[in-house]
């Protein structure tokens, strides 16, 4: 008989012994679970709160955590010259214009998913790309037979795309570039294990930066946030008493 391990965190349940999660959504879980603690002990949030069934947590909680945040990971504003030092090393990130077509073969990542096994399969394929002749519909045809997008139906073509159009992940991963043809390696987003191919570019043009310092300036703000966050996190879970879940790589 399989026995499921329920993971908690200071003693709450991240989920049901019936309930099988992928590590992604069991991390989420973990770091919710510890910023509604922090927020309780913090006297945010009442300690009458419960953390709700699937992971899902109260208004007033959701509310508390985000002061919570608010107090704990304030970050000044970058200076200019950090500013101008990073639009120098991705300028191309802040190009307007650049659009590029591409076919992807997505592996899905779902709830009880075989992250390991996924990947391999995804990588296998990859490889089998990469050797194919670029003459033939070798890429079409794997699209149509493994692809979890609707778009494998049309053997995976996503047409033209700006970096707008795109999550932010797969986005840094595929614009800003000259490679055409089956990118060397698998684009990872929030979605799951994309098989890239490169059809076609259009170079965009790069603004000055004064035209772009204010998102400069946000991008910087946002990494020290999430930097921070993360940090705040790792100090979290080093008090709390956690099980079944590792947050290192939250």
């Amino acid at each position: 008989m399989n026995v499921t391990l329920v993971a908690s965190v200071g003693g709450v349940a991240l989920h049901r012994e019936d309930e099988a999660l992928s590590d992604t959504e069991l991390r989420q879980r973990a770091c919710t679970e510890l910023l509604r603690q922090a927020a309780q002990r913090s006297g945010l949030l009442s300690p009458q709160d419960s953390p709700g069934d699937s992971g899902v947590i109260s208004e007033a909680a959701s509310e508390a955590i985000e002061a919570l945040l608010d107090r704990e990971l304030k970050q000044a504003s970058p200076d200019e010259t950090a500013c101008r030092r990073h639009y120098a090393a991705h300028a191309a990130d802040y190009a307007i214009g650049e659009r590029i077509r591409l076919r992807h073969v997505l592996f899905a990542v779902t709830t009880g998913v075989d992250l390991a096994a996924l990947r391999t399969r995804a990588e296998r394929l990859l490889v089998e790309l990469r050797c194919a002749d670029p003459a033939d519909e070798a890429f079409a045809r794997a699209a149509a037979k493994w692809s979890n997008c609707p778009t494998g139906s049309a053997g995976g073509d996503l047409g033209w795309l700006t970096r707008q159009d795109c999550a932010e992940e797969f986005a840094r991963e595929v614009f800003g570039a000259t490679t055409i043809g089956v990118l060397p390696r698998l684009v990872h987003s929030r979605f799951g294990f994309h098989v890239v191919e490169i059809v076609g570019r259009e170079e965009g043009r790069v603004p000055p930066f004064e035209a772009v310092a204010a998102a400069v300036s946000q991008t910087l703000q946002q990494q020290a946030w999430v930097g921070a966050l993360r940090r705040y996190l790792q100090a979290l879970a080093t008090g709390s008493e956690i099980k079944g879940v590792s947050i290192d790589a939250s």
